[in-house]
């Protein structure tokens, strides 16, 4: 799902630039990233890297942008003026674009319609190989989303936002006194609920230091549609990450029994 940093791509760092190289067969991450970067730059200048060249070519697919300063969110404990920080970079992610210039963003890759279907498909090669307690979570889950209606693909009536397609916190700057963020490869029109579930659920948010969940959702002024969707939202992406550490079940990414602890926050999600 997310990748984390500065994505999965051939970076090269200098002293004031970043230099990302995407494979020719890329699911159009070059094109979304310097999609991002330019209208941020419009509309939020400083918000995120600066955008200096880009080769969108067949056979060259480079972005250049300024390197920015700051350290991950991830990995470490959080201050309640870091967790304000970064509500204010995200509600500024999510409102900057005029709704005319929203419009005419692509909606962004992964959402429900697509996590949906993976999560069927794993159901018939991952959940045999896995063992009770994590089996049990996944089963519940998956009874879950089918009562859900989320399979359908329909989504409440909330507003559009852009999403920066990315949950995790390493993508989330800190530079003492705001937060800024890199990594836009999955961004796009997107929902306020759909993204704040990336951020809450994504496994860096919780295996070491865990983010404070109500406090970090507390700075969001959510309609109750919003509310009623980031409940499904946290419980899908809780299930999809389940599946997804399951699949790791090497724990090379990840310290080990962290599939036993998703599965026991899946089904506190669940209730």
């Amino acid at each position: 799902m997310d990748s984390g940093g500065w994505g999965t791509h051939a970076v090269e760092l200098t002293a004031d630039r970043v230099i990302k190289r995407f494979p020719l067969e890329d699911g159009g991450r070059a094109e979304r990233e310097w999609r991002a970067l330019t209208l941020l730059a419009m509309y939020a200048p400083g918000l995120a890297p600066d955008p200096e060249t880009a080769d969108l070519a067949d056979e060259g697919r480079v972005v250049v942008m300024s390197r920015i300063a700051g350290n991950p969110l991830r990995g470490r404990p959080l201050r309640d003026e870091q967790v304000k920080a970064l509500a204010e970079a995200v509600n500024k992610l999510h409102a900057v674009l005029p709704v005319d210039v929203l419009d005419r963003v692509p909606v962004r890759p992964g959402l429900q319609g697509d996590l949906t279907v993976q999560l069927r498909q794993w159901a018939g090669t991952v959940r045999p190989r896995v063992d009770t307690a994590v089996g049990r979570a996944m089963d519940c889950g998956l009874r879950w989303l089918t009562r859900s209606g989320l399979d359908s693909g329909e989504v409440l009536e909330v507003p559009p936002v852009f999403g920066p397609g990315d949950g995790n916190l390493a993508n989330y700057l800190w530079d003492g006194s705001r937060v800024r963020v890199v990594d836009f490869e999955d961004s796009g029109r997107s929902d306020r609920a759909f993204e704040l579930a990336k951020i809450t659920e994504h496994v860096g948010s919780w295996v070491e230091y865990p983010l404070d969940v109500p406090s970090f959702l507390g700075h969001f002024d959510l309609t109750a549609a919003e509310t009623a969707r980031l409940r499904d939202c946290r419980r899908l992406l809780a299930l999809v990450w389940l599946f997804l550490l399951a699949l790791d079940h090497r724990n090379v990414r990840n310290p080990p029994g962290t599939t036993a602890r998703q599965a026991d926050r899946l089904m506190s999600l669940l209730g």
